[in-house]
């Protein structure tokens, strides 16, 4: 006999640049039980000069993990979302089938499109449209390299959460939080701007239409609903792009609070009721992310734990393997370096060689290179880890300054806010209360859109409210805070 709807399982994919979860929310006894179901590794691969995405292994991956799913939920599954990082997308022929493996957004050939397509419209006028950040991998600028590289401008295209969804057999959409970080969406209207389309040469009719976050967009059609768990299953598109779906699992109120999701990147900011594109806001590059149920998630990116991840890679190449724990506590016993470096320097954005590339912001500045030894690995790592603290107290300093918020706390999500060493440091800097939040905050930011898009008479035309998916977060919040799933 099936379990009634509300008391089947729900399952949330996060689709990451390095890692990929796919998780289990189970309701049939007392209190939600949440755990990852399944994991596997990501990352770009390189095709001739350019930098691409294994489309099809991440969707074998994520059919490996439904399947597990299914395994451990002999209840049934009612809903399945999928969110992940932003701006890259699958192209399609006009038969629907792939045009080749999607571009990372990291390819150097985004630099010049967005050259491009500045000198057809100006970056204030962008700014004024959209009130997203100049970044060159914002989707308008990959579409626009597309275009130049000969790629049929018709051919439609979805981001890869929502291309994800569209193999299973959900709707062709673009979900509103990841459609605003294309820089192609009009602030407003909250739909695509034909004055950006027409500057940058592209086409509207390549874009797919925007549903609002936590719309039901089909059920399960793969060979997967064959497995009796997945034969009713429905596709919901959460907060589609996760930094907004990590924001969504944030479980506060009031007004004092601001956000750190550190991971890969780093984004730091509040979330506003209404977007912020004031002249400070433009001058510091700041961008107003579509937020779930509506809201505007006012944010900068940094450049975050991609720095020593990058480091790592390096230091593993010549026999010096360190994991973060041990670099961690070394630094733990290293006084406060003397020099901090940029960030955000557009150099550190690309792969390869990140140490070579920090020492060379060190010498620039007077200072002695790192040797790549036991010694000054770790302070390699401490000036990382000074150099991220001091641009988030920096940053929030501005957006209390641009909003007008008193901040008093700090909600640090994500795979970084299990170090501790990095709290403190940011926490002694912008003197805020720091509380460190779930490292899979995406995983139940999503899961909170799909209780609030399903529970409670559901979502509406205008997608799922900010106050329930809060209430979710904050009930599966008590389950998971503290604890790993």
């Amino acid at each position: 006999m099936q379990q009634p709807a509300n008391k089947k399982a729900l399952v949330a994919v996060d689709l990451g640049a390095q890692s990929c979860r796919v998780s289990l929310l189970r309701r049939g006894r007392g209190a939600p039980e949440l755990r990852i179901a399944y994991r596997f590794p990501n990352g770009p691969i390189s095709e001739g000069k350019n930098l691409r995405w294994d489309i099809r292994r991440i969707f074998a991956g994520v059919v490996e993990g439904l399947r597990a799913c299914a395994a451990s939920a002999p209840e049934g599954i009612a809903s399945v979302a999928i969110d992940g990082w932003g701006v890259d997308y699958a192209r399609l022929d006009a038969g629907g089938q792939l045009v080749g493996n999607p571009f990372c957004y990291r390819d150097e050939r985004n630099i010049s499109a967005m050259n491009e397509v500045y000198s057809r419209i100006s970056a204030d006028r962008l700014y004024e449209l959209t009130g997203i950040q100049h970044l060159p991998f914002n989707t308008i600028f990959q579409l626009h390299a597309d275009a130049r590289a000969g790629i049929d401008p018709q051919s439609r295209w979805l981001h890869l959460p929502e291309y994800i969804a569209h193999l299973l057999g959900g709707d062709p959409v673009a979900e509103f939080t990841n459609a605003t970080h294309t820089q192609l969406v009009a602030l407003e209207t909250r739909d695509w701007c034909e004055e950006i389309f027409s500057a940058a040469q592209l086409s509207l009719a390549a874009a797919p239409k925007i549903a609002a976050t936590g719309t039901i967009v089909g059920k399960i059609r793969h060979e997967l609903n064959r497995l009796p768990e997945l034969g009713d299953t429905a596709l919901i598109v959460p907060a589609c792009h996760d930094t907004a779906s990590a924001i969504a699992a944030i479980p506060a109120s009031g007004d004092d609070w601001a956000f750190v999701s550190s991971g890969t990147w780093s984004l730091v900011g509040v979330v506003l009721d209404v977007p912020n594109i004031s002249g400070d806001a433009k001058r510091m590059n700041f961008t107003n992310l579509g937020g779930a149920g509506g809201k505007s998630c006012f944010l900068k990116n940094v450049n975050g734990m991609w720095l020593l991840q990058q480091c790592m890679e390096c230091w593993t190449r010549t026999g010096q393997a360190w994991s973060v724990e041990e670099l961690i506590r070394s630094c733990e016993r290293l006084p406060a370096p003397q020099m901090l470096f940029d960030v955000d320097d557009p150099v550190l954005m690309l792969p390869g060689d990140m140490h070579g590339k920090i020492n060379k912001q060190m010498e620039a500045a007077g200072f002695p290179a790192f040797a790549m030894n036991e010694r000054d690995i770790p302070r390699m790592a401490n000036a990382i880890f000074h150099s991220l603290a001091k641009r988030y107290a920096d940053l929030l300093a501005a957006v209390s300054r641009i909003t007008g918020k008193q901040l008093t706390r700090l909600f640090v999500v994500g795979g970084g806010s299990k170090n501790a060493y990095l709290n403190r440091l940011t926490a002694e800097r912008s003197g805020l209360e720091v509380i460190a939040g779930p490292s899979e905050c995406a995983t139940i930011g999503n899961f909170a859109i799909q209780l609030a898009a399903t529970e409670s008479g559901g979502a509406n035309s205008s997608g799922v409210t900010a106050e329930r998916v809060t209430h979710y977060a904050e009930m599966l919040a008590a389950q998971t805070v503290n604890s790993e799933m």
